[in-house]
């Protein structure tokens, strides 16, 4: 049955692929929201046994890919945030939606540290304070993405 759910787990990410690529007007480009970040994060919370810090390094090359940046940037981001979200899983999973909410931002602001860091070694990049509006965003979206999920897993019965 549509290969044990791997295939609704791999169209979920393209579409948060086309979605973190989807251009948006100038002004508002920062409050762009991680969207493979959100997705991943959702994955690695519902099945941390199928969707894991293997996947989030792969998401991130090719995230990296898209955007043209220097390769393996994101595949670190997204591997090191992955690891912390399936470390803590269990934890993470019983908390409410707002509570999970709060430590999705958290963690979107490290990762947009780290992504910073880490392309800081590699290219004279300066950081933008904008761009964190996107965290709130990433707060205030992750309930309703959670709940969409969590009815497609349901509705796919994907184990």
């Amino acid at each position: 049955m549509l290969f044990n759910g791997r295939i609704v787990i791999w169209l979920s990410f393209v579409i948060a692929m086309l979605l973190q690529v989807v251009p948006w007007p100038g002004d508002f480009s920062y409050l762009r929201p991680t969207w493979i970040l959100l997705f991943t994060a959702y994955w690695v919370l519902a099945l941390p046994h199928r969707v894991n810090v293997g996947t989030a390094l792969v998401l991130g090359l090719i995230w990296d890919l898209m955007l043209g940046s220097t390769l393996g940037v994101r595949g670190l981001t997204m591997s090191i945030v992955c690891y912390v979200i399936a470390l803590n899983f269990q934890v993470l999973r019983n908390l409410s939606l707002w509570k999970q909410a709060l430590i999705i931002a958290s963690i979107s602001l490290a990762a947009k540290l780290i992504e910073f860091w880490a392309e800081y070694l590699v290219n004279p990049v300066v950081f933008d304070i904008r761009h964190l509006w996107g965290v709130l965003l990433n707060f205030l979206l992750w309930p309703w993405l959670f709940l969409l999920l969590r009815r497609v897993r349901r509705q796919f019965t994907i184990k």
